[in-house]
């Protein structure tokens, strides 16, 4: 298995994908992508046993969805950090038009998210999932994203979050989570800050 994933994260191809989605996060979250860097930088000079498996990459977590008719039910990524984005690139060879749609159950979208195609969205917040390609088609994906327990783990001083409760008490560290949600929107891009380039 692993001369398989290393062979994955070698791919010139992998790697383009995960160099797109790092400029595109950068230009349309630059805040929160930043913070993203900050933390994954942090947490790398801090333990030298950490590896980065691409070394230019904002992301710490990566899943290579392989089953050939890859989909996946109504869900959140409920461990992602609740205010960050999911890079989900779709893969494979299909008709986009029939199948492989993107569904984000809370804002009522079907989406047509041709093979090729990168999305970002709040895995941990929005349920989602996608409908099956066609008999004989073939969809696949890479998914990239960081778990909220390494930002907390940072934020809350190399601690779990337990811990960190029992030295500050429960009122504080309600707090101090109240204080990182919004620090967290308060990162996230504003329409007014996106600008049409048609």
């Amino acid at each position: 298995n692993l001369l398989i994933i290393r062979s994955l994260l070698d791919n010139s191809f992998i790697q383009s994908i995960v160099g797109f989605a790092n400029q595109a996060f950068d230009l349309y979250a630059p805040r929160l992508f930043s913070y993203y860097v900050n933390i994954l930088n942090y947490l790398c000079e801090t333990d030298p046993r950490l590896e980065r498996h691409f070394a230019k990459s904002v992301f710490a977590c990566y899943a290579f969805n392989l089953g050939g008719k890859v989909r996946s039910w109504v869900h959140t990524d409920h461990l992602n950090l609740a205010f960050g984005w999911c890079s989900v690139t779709a893969l494979g060879n299909f008709d986009p038009k029939k199948g492989g749609h993107l569904v984000l159950w809370d804002l009522k979208l079907v989406i047509e998210f041709p093979p090729g195609s990168t999305i970002f969205l709040p895995s941990a917040l929005l349920h989602h999932s996608n409908i099956p390609v066609q008999p004989g088609e073939e969809r696949l994906s890479f998914v990239q994203w960081t778990a909220g327990g390494l930002f907390r783990w940072v934020d809350f001083g190399f601690k779990p979050a337990g811990t960190f409760a029992k030295e500050v008490g429960k009122k504080a560290a309600d707090e101090a989570n109240k204080a990182r949600w919004q620090e967290g929107l308060n990162l996230l891009p504003r329409l007014s800050e996106v600008s049409s380039t048609s």
